[in-house]
This record gives structure tokens, sequence and C-alpha cells, in this order.
């Protein structure tokens, strides 16, 4: 009788590639793995690493999508307000300022939100914000536009504002539809967001279709709208120190918009797109692979430069560097 666990006979799958190196005084001290994918500007995988059929929660990637079904719902946004609506904010006072003064045109307060309190998010704000003596709240959670802008379409439809995080809700049924239209696939899991916005689940092959979609579509429709509000107001979408704020700045039509535990997808305007994750959700990797792919898609200028640079730091001097690895 075999005494081997079926669990231990069964073969361990293959290593995801590296995508990126951490690399400290010439010395490689770590490896971050996982997949991406490029689309061809006529939809088809043009190169692929690890396995980009497998389905990942993108995150804030969703977040055009959700902004796109708020539209679709009937609420009229445009401009800041829109590229808010889709955002990950920062976190600082233009983007606060714009969250309070949404929320005071829908007749709403902070109280009607249901994003969890939070800081800025970015560093630099979090340590003003808590200098000003200000505490954690729900409009400095980097998704309070986005939830702005869904409480406020529940006000218009007369639909339960109380509801509107539940799956079953119409306006995230609306999402839902949005989501696989885009990306040209059913959702095959649907989760919980950080922000508690419910989290619907594609391939990285259905996240770039899905980019490239916004903005290959027709003017006027909630999709191209929503893509050309995040490329004319980029610093709402992101933050004035952020890699998707220089990028949309940098390179005239793009698209881009990263997502918590390592997920990025850009579309660029002749429609070539793509998307990768990062399996052990290392932010701090997405810069240079980010930079890598687009350079070798073609795209050149300073703004790769500033966008891959992820240096390491040594006695506050810089020691090394995060570099990609393909």
């Amino acid at each position: 009788m075999s005494t081997t666990s079926p669990i231990a006979q069964a073969p361990a799958p293959a290593p995801a590639p590296v995508l990126a190196e951490v690399v400290r005084s010439g010395f490689v001290e770590g490896r971050h793995r996982g997949s991406l994918v490029v689309l061809a500007a006529d939809g088809s995988v043009e190169y692929a690493m690890g396995d980009p059929e497998m389905p990942v929660f993108p995150r804030s990637c969703n977040k055009p999508m959700q902004a796109a079904a708020v539209l679709r719902a009937g609420l009229d946004l445009s401009g800041e307000r829109l590229a808010l609506a889709a955002a990950s904010h920062s976190g600082e006072d233009f983007h606060l300022d714009l969250v309070r003064k949404m929320l005071a045109e829908h007749g709403l307060t902070e109280d009607d939100l249901q994003c969890p309190a939070d800081l800025p998010l970015d560093p630099v704000e979090a340590e003003a914000y808590l200098a000003s003596g200000q505490v954690r709240g729900r409009v400095a959670m980097n998704c309070s536009g986005k939830h702005t802008a869904m409480v406020a379409v529940c006000a218009l439809n007369g639909w339960d504002p109380a509801t509107y995080l539940d799956p079953e809700h119409p306006l995230q049924k609306i999402v839902l539809s949005v989501v696989e239209e885009a990306a040209g696939e059913r959702v095959t899991a649907v989760g919980t967001d950080g922000c508690g916005a419910p989290l619907m689940a594609v391939s990285l092959v259905g996240l770039a279709r899905a980019f490239r979609s916004f903005v290959l579509a027709p003017e006027g429709s909630a999709e191209r709208r929503v893509a050309d509000a995040m490329r004319a107001y980029p610093e709402y979408v992101a933050g004035t120190r952020r890699p998707d704020t220089w990028l949309m700045r940098g390179v005239p039509g793009v698209l881009s918009k990263m997502g918590a535990e390592a997920v990025q997808a850009v579309a660029l305007p002749d429609g070539r797109a793509l998307a990768f994750k990062v399996d052990d959700g290392g932010t701090r990797v997405l810069g240079p692979v980010l930079a890598r792919v687009l350079w070798g898609m073609g795209v050149s200028g300073p703004v790769l430069e500033r966008v891959g640079d992820v240096p390491l730091l040594g006695g506050a001097e810089r020691v090394g560097e995060i570099r990609a690895a393909f």
C-alpha cells in the first residue's frame, strides 16, 4: 500500500515567467513573476508571457467600465468629474475638493458613501493630511469619486442607495454588462474590491480588449466619453506624482490605468493594447514592466524613462533598481 499522498504525486504547476528583477549593488536579490499580453491594432494577440487567458481580478483597472455604466444609467458627467469617477486618486487637495463639490451638487454628503474611511493614497499627501489635523475619511479614500458617481446615479433613478454595492443592485448589473461587452468574454467570478464595490474577473486578454474598445468606441458613446475624459484630465484619474498621469500626458491619445495587486492596462489610440498582472501583487514593478512593454511596441520619449525608473536606495543613495527582465 502506497503511503505517498495524492497531493504530493500531483505535478507542480510551471512557474510564471519573471517579469522584473530587483537589483541591489549589482546583485539580483529578488524576482517578480507574472503574465502579460499585447494586442495588435486588429485586436489579435501579438505577444504574450505566462497565462494571459487565466482570469484575474483587474481591481481598479475596472474603473473605466464602472464609469461607463454610470453614464449608461443616465448620470450626466463630463470633464474632470467623469475622470474622477474613473479614478484611483492620490488624495490631493484638488481631488478632495471636487469630490466634496460633486456630493453637494447631487444633494449628498460623505455619509452617503460606503467606501471605507482612509488616508490619501499618495504618501506625501497622507503626511500633509495628517499634519493638518485631519483623520481618515471616506472622501480621502482613493475610490471616493467612483462611489460619489454611483450614489448619485442611484438618486437619479430612484434606486436604493443603501444597497448600491450589492452585485444584484440594478447599477451593478449594468456594470457587469459593460465589463462583459468591453472584454468580449463572460465574467468568471465576482468578488469584493478593497473599496467594497463588486469586482468582476476577466482574463488579461479580455482586459486589454476592454481598454482597446474604449479608445476605439464611437464619439459620444459612454465608453468613448470615459476614455476622452481620462485622457484629457489624467491628474484627476491618478495624481501629479503618478505614472498613469505621466503616461497620459506624455503619449498623445494613450489610455492608462493601474490596479491594486499589480495590474496594469493600457490602450494606444491606434487600437493596440496591453495588460499584465504581477503575481505577488508588488506594485513597485508596474513602471519598469510597463515602460519595457511600451518600448517594445514602438513608443518612445522621456516619459518612458520617468515611468520606468524605480531606484533602490542604500544609505539614502541610489544603489540599484527594479528592471524589466524580458
